[in-house]
């Protein structure tokens, strides 16, 4: 990391070594090995030195991440809260904890604790005042329209999608699932942006991220992983049509005051509209307002009268009549962005 321009990289997604200190090897109640991680690379001779290494690797990344950039680091109850410590002590602003909830974990075969069934992952901007990106609208659909929340059930990496390595076995034994990642880039990037992954082990961070239109870099010592990734990543094909990964959303679309359509000839002064199922109206002022009975003000002002409430999205609430159907005056709304955009 060290080796790349300063403020060059738009988001960072980190899966560090989690230092789980396991002494010995697991067993099953059948005396079965369990495929655990005891790799070198998750070795650290005490806390104060992965403390070290934490803070060395959270450092460079601070230097290469843009202002308005996002970092988001994974781990388990072994390691994630002495990286958020560090995360805050070198003055990143922590935005959310996600709980990735496995569908899937591996037991606890020794039945002496509950089943480890979920990771955290911080993310975090370079400050409190950092513009970052957040995709709300596509984490919303992605959710069935309903506003994604910070715990996040997928099931672990498995069947297909896991690497095997020459002799069949687990290529990598903490692989992260495509989906998780799939949610993470959605989330915090936009087409075009560039992401690092600092421990890139098998490049599931590039195969998503090239998918979906980003850029990656990819930092990896284990040569075995790095050829494993290599010939992934040649397979993964990216989406030719880049409107189907450059999701605009609501609070990056122009502005678009109510009196335009007038002006624009969408809306006649003297048009009547309506709430849904015809219960309130209003006509439409030459200026842009409404006028109901007594109310009279903006769209959302006199939505909000007329139901005694005290806001309401006029956009969404006020109608037009077209031959007995329904139709929202957001459509036309749509239409001068459409315009506007040719």
């Amino acid at each position: 990391m060290n080796g790349l321009p300063e403020k060059s990289v738009d988001v960072i997604f980190a899966d560090p070594p989690y230092n789980l200190q396991l002494a010995g090897e697991l067993t099953r109640p059948d005396n079965s090995k369990v495929d655990a991680v005891n790799n070198d690379w998750d070795k650290f001779d005490s806390f104060r030195a992965y403390d070290e290494f934490t803070w060395k690797w959270l450092q460079a990344a601070r230097r290469v991440l843009k202002d308005n950039g996002t970092l988001w680091v994974i781990g388990s109850y072994h390691n994630i809260y002495r990286v958020g410590t560090l995360l805050q002590n070198l003055d990143y602003w922590m935005l959310n904890d996600v709980i990735w909830r496995k569908s899937n974990p591996m037991p606890n075969f020794r039945g002496r604790r509950f089943t480890n069934a979920h990771e955290t992952m911080i993310w975090a901007a370079k400050s409190k005042d950092s513009k970052y990106t957040f995709n709300y609208e596509s984490m919303k659909a992605l959710n069935d329209d309903v506003q994604m929340r910070s715990d996040w059930l997928l099931p672990i990496c498995n069947g297909g999608e896991r690497l095997k390595n020459k002799d069949g076995d687990k290529a990598h034994p903490t692989q992260k699932p495509e989906p998780l990642l799939h949610r993470v880039i959605l989330a915090s990037t936009r087409p075009g942006d560039v992401i690092l992954d600092p421990f890139f082990g098998t490049g599931t961070t590039g195969a998503v991220a090239k998918r979906l239109g980003r850029h990656y870099i990819g930092i990896e010592q284990d040569p075995d992983y790095v050829e494993l990734a290599e010939s992934r990543l040649s397979k993964v094909k990216q989406l030719d049509d880049i409107d189907l990964v450059a999701i605009e959303q609501k609070r990056e679309q122009p502005r678009i005051p109510f009196g335009t359509l007038i002006e624009r000839g969408l809306l006649e002064p003297g048009t009547t509209l309506y709430s849904p199922k015809k219960k309130f109206s209003a006509k439409v002022r030459a200026d842009g307002t409404l006028i109901a009975d007594k109310f009279q003000g903006s769209i959302h002002k006199v939505g909000a009268m007329v139901q005694g409430a005290a806001a309401c999205n006029g956009w969404s609430f006020w109608h037009l009549d077209a031959e007995g159907n329904e139709v929202s005056i957001d459509l036309l709304r749509q239409q001068v962005r459409a315009e506007m955009a040719n």
